[in-house]
C-alpha cells in the first residue's frame, strides 16, 4: 500500500540547490554593484586630482605673471587681480579718444618685456580689452558712434602698441565691453574713472587641433 502512495507524488526539488542558486544571483549582483562603485569612486577621484593639479598649476602661472611685472606693480603703474593687468584709462587716453598718451605709452613700453618672456614660457595668448563708464559719448564726437566702439578702438591701440614694442602679434587679440562689466559704481567721479580701463588678461591659446581648414 506504501509503494502505491510513494509512487503517486513527484520527489521534491532539492532546498539546497535552490538557495544555492539563490546566493549565487546576489552574490553577482552584489559584484556588478560594488564594481560599479569603485569606478564612480576612481573616476571622481581622477576628476579631483586633475582639478587640483590645475589650480596648482594656474596658481604658479600667477606667480610667474606677478614676478614678471614686479618692476611696473612696484611703481604703481598697474594693478594685477585674479590674473588680469588693469590699467586706468586716464593714464593710457585722454577723455572719449583713443590716441595714447606719453605716460600711457611708457606704461605699454614697460608691460613689453615682461609680458613677452612670461609667453615665451607659457602656451597662452593675451587678451587686450578695452572698458568705459556708462556715460555717453560728448556730442559733437563723430569719431566714435558709442562706447561699444570707443573701447574697441582702445583695445585696438593698445594691442598695436604692445606688438610696436615687441610682444608678437600672434599673441595678442582685442576684445571690446563698452560699459559692461563695471568694477565700480558709476554714481561718480571716481568709480567712473575706475571703470574707464583697459584689461590685458592671459587666456589658454587655441589648440590646433580645433582649428578646422576652410
Amino acid at each position: 500500500m506504501s509503494e502505491d502512495i510513494d509512487g503517486g507524488v513527484e520527489p521534491a526539488a532539492p532546498v539546497w540547490a535552490v538557495f544555492g542558486d539563490l546566493m549565487s544571483v546576489l552574490l553577482g549582483a552584489f559584484m556588478l554593484i560594488l564594481v560599479g562603485v569603485i569606478g564612480v569612486q576612481l573616476e571622481l577621484s581622477s576628476k579631483l586630482e586633475q582639478e587640483v593639479k590645475q589650480h596648482q598649476l594656474e596658481a604658479q602661472r600667477r606667480k610667474t605673471l606677478e614676478q614678471a611685472l614686479a618692476g611696473p606693480l612696484a611703481a604703481g603703474r598697474v594693478t594685477l587681480v585674479n590674473g588680469r593687468i588693469g590699467i586706468n584709462g586716464s593714464v593710457l587716453f585722454a577723455l572719449n579718444s583713443d590716441q595714447l598718451q606719453p605716460e600711457g605709452r611708457k606704461v605699454l613700453k614697460s608691460l613689453a618685456g615682461p609680458l613677452s618672456a612670461y609667453l615665451r614660457a607659457n602656451e597662452q595668448i593675451l587678451m587686450v580689452s578695452g572698458f568705459t563708464d556708462d556715460r555717453q559719448l560728448r556730442e559733437g564726437n563723430r569719431r566714435f558712434a558709442d562706447n561699444w566702439e570707443l573701447s574697441a578702438q582702445r583695445a585696438l591701440t593698445v594691442t598695436r602698441a604692445l606688438i610696436d614694442e615687441g610682444v608678437p602679434s600672434s599673441s595678442l587679440f582685442a576684445a571690446a565691453f563698452g560699459s559692461q562689466q563695471p568694477v565700480e559704481s558709476n554714481a561718480d567721479d571716481t568709480g567712473r574713472a575706475k571703470n574707464r580701463r583697459v584689461e590685458i588678461a592671459p587666456v589658454p591659446r587655441p589648440s590646433t587641433a580645433m582649428v578646422k581648414a576652410p
